[in-house]
């Protein structure tokens, strides 16, 4: 197909699911542009960078390792081939109690069986693999029937085949309480439930299906990409430049066009008047934010935005980038600090939308597994402090809905009160009484940055919560409402949030453009990659023939 004759994409942000998708249009035929309101690429992947000192502004550990290789196997090429290295964490977490207990959370089992026996006995470590066992049935089904498949019919969900898949997923138990059947002791419990902080929920409420995050983590361990996160996403963006896809920075979008009639896109207006037409138009910002600004405003799309503003969101943050003038080895590559008061850190967050007391926190050193992350005998630390997201929309500022809307909380003084409680609780569990001392420069994100930067809805960092009715059919399809040729891509559309959910989306969404305009899927369905070795002689597999 000629370069005119070439149907003609527009994706409106440069985050994962973005990058991504636009890459597999571009290798689809599309000519496909890029429009990104910063000057960077990646989202919330972004990085920031200060005299030597590299920090991750979001995700800094590599999940799922296999949908990262899947996206960029479709594209013909891999990881490795663009430069991108992964660096193994050799602890995935080390976890600090206030009572001066630490649980290393690890891919070693030996290290693992003589951690969780000294706590519950010999006992203690069968049912732990029995809960390995059934978080591993949560990711291999949660892989296969949900983040390759798009649930765009109610009837979808009533499948037999799914439904029975569905009851193993145990959507209807927490993970809390799925945990405590295998875990006994109040430590082990929390250990193996602080992971929903990755889905910006509380333990107590997700389902119980997320324990395949830290399954993940216990099979296929913890890994960062050496330069930090963004150096993924970046290759993705090379990858989709080689296939023709144009990236444009600084350039926000107004507003999604629609022909005469109002039914399809035809392309977006730009902050600064610029018209481009489009035949799709592929939505990678925040999904909330973009029905309430960016489509038309006809009644039935506002009546649907405002029911989007009615769902739960995902939890804030208050996060710290803190370039240290020496090292810290007490702090590994991932560090989780948990509140004493383990349910009121969370109750805090996600029924009164503030800050607790005696916050949780996550703490991350890529200096300890890159050193190109710091200069060297210093440190680069990022704390991640989950928190209540914004109470107020920027939208209802000066209307009459102000004045009705709940008063937004001091977020300078919560500020100040997360960063004393990190530092004295750093302080008081490693015995680095010099910690604070040690900060030469510090770096904040707040509810309120997250919200301007990316245009997060209410600056929850993580999209919409994944509760039982914002999953599967229930979450925001990957079609727009009422407007043809413009779908979505992001942590608030099916199949949700995460990078490698994100991108295991971006494929969902790029077949469905195909499918709508009769274009072949130019790369392997899911499952028919085989597998690597099976035509040899001695890895053929027998079952074995009952025995009478």
């Amino acid at each position: 197909m000629s370069k005119t004759g070439r149907k003609k994409a527009i994706v409106v942000g440069a985050g994962a699911g973005g990058i991504a998708t636009a890459a597999r249009l571009a290798k689809a035929g599309f000519a496909v542009t890029v429009l990104e309101k910063n000057s960077f690429t990646g989202g919330r992947c972004s990085l920031i960078h200060h005299e030597g000192y590299r920090f991750d502004q979001g995700p800094s550990l590599l999940l799922l390792p296999k949908l990262f290789q899947e996206a960029f196997r479709d594209l013909d090429t891999s990881l490795e081939a663009e430069g991108v290295e992964l660096l193994q964490c050799p602890t995935n977490y080390n976890v600090w109690f206030a009572d001066g207990e630490r649980f290393e959370l690890t891919t070693d089992l030996a290290r693992m069986k003589t951690q969780i026996e000294r706590i519950e006995g010999t006992d203690g470590f069968r049912r732990y693999l029995a809960w390995l066992r059934e978080a591993h049935d949560h990711y291999e089904l949660s892989v296969t029937e949900v983040l390759h498949r798009n649930f765009t019919r109610l009837r979808d969900l009533a499948a037999p085949r799914f439904v029975r898949t569905g009851l193993r997923l145990h959507p209807l138990h927490t993970i809390w309480a799925r945990a405590s059947r295998y875990f006994w002791t109040e430590r082990l419990r929390r250990v193996f439930t602080f992971a929903t902080m990755y889905m910006g929920m509380s333990p107590f409420a997700a389902p119980a299906t997320y324990s395949l995050l830290q399954y993940t983590e216990l099979a296929e361990g913890i890994w960062y990409p050496r330069g930090g996160f963004h150096t993924v996403l970046a290759a993705l963006v090379r990858v989709g430049e080689r296939f023709g896809a144009e990236y444009r920075m600084n350039s926000p979008v107004k507003r999604i066009l629609t022909g005469p009639d109002g039914a399809a896109a035809s392309g977006v207006e730009l902050e600064s008047g610029e018209v481009l037409e489009a035949d799709v138009v592929v939505v990678n910002a925040d999904l909330v934010y973009a029905y309430a600004n960016l489509l038309p405003p006809t009644p039935r799309i506002q009546r649907y935005s405002r029911s989007l503003a009615k769902r739960d969101g995902s939890c804030s943050s208050i996060s710290f980038y803190w370039s240290l003038d020496r090292a810290i080895p007490e702090l590994q590559t991932h560090n989780i600090f948990l509140a004493d008061e383990y349910r009121e850190s969370f109750d805090a967050i996600f029924d009164r939308q503030s800050l607790p007391e005696e916050p949780s926190f996550y703490v991350n050193v890529p200096s300890r597994i890159d050193a190109s992350a710091a200069p060297r005998g210093r440190d680069a630390v990022a704390v991640l402090v989950p928190t209540g997201h914004l109470l107020r929309r920027p939208a209802a500022t000066g209307s009459d809905a102000a004045a009705a809307a709940p008063r937004e909380l001091d977020w300078a003084a919560l500020v100040d009160r997360a960063r004393d409680a990190v530092l004295a609780t750093i302080s008081a569990r490693t015995g680095r009484g010099d910690f604070a001392a040690a900060i030469a420069r510090e770096t904040v994100n707040d509810p309120r940055s997250w919200e301007l930067a990316f245009n997060l809805d209410r600056g929850s960092i993580l999209g919409l919560s994944h509760s039982f009715f914002n999953v599967l059919y229930f979450r925001p399809g990957t079609r727009a409402h009422e407007v043809k040729n413009v779908y979505f891509v992001g942590a608030s559309t099916h199949p949700g949030t995460g990078v490698p959910i994100v991108l295991a989306g971006a494929k969902m969404t790029a077949e469905q453009v195909l499918g709508d305009f009769g274009v072949g899927v130019p790369w392997l369905a899911w499952g028919d990659e085989g597998v690597e070795g099976a035509g040899k002689k001695l890895d053929r597999v027998q079952r074995p023939r009952d025995e009478s």
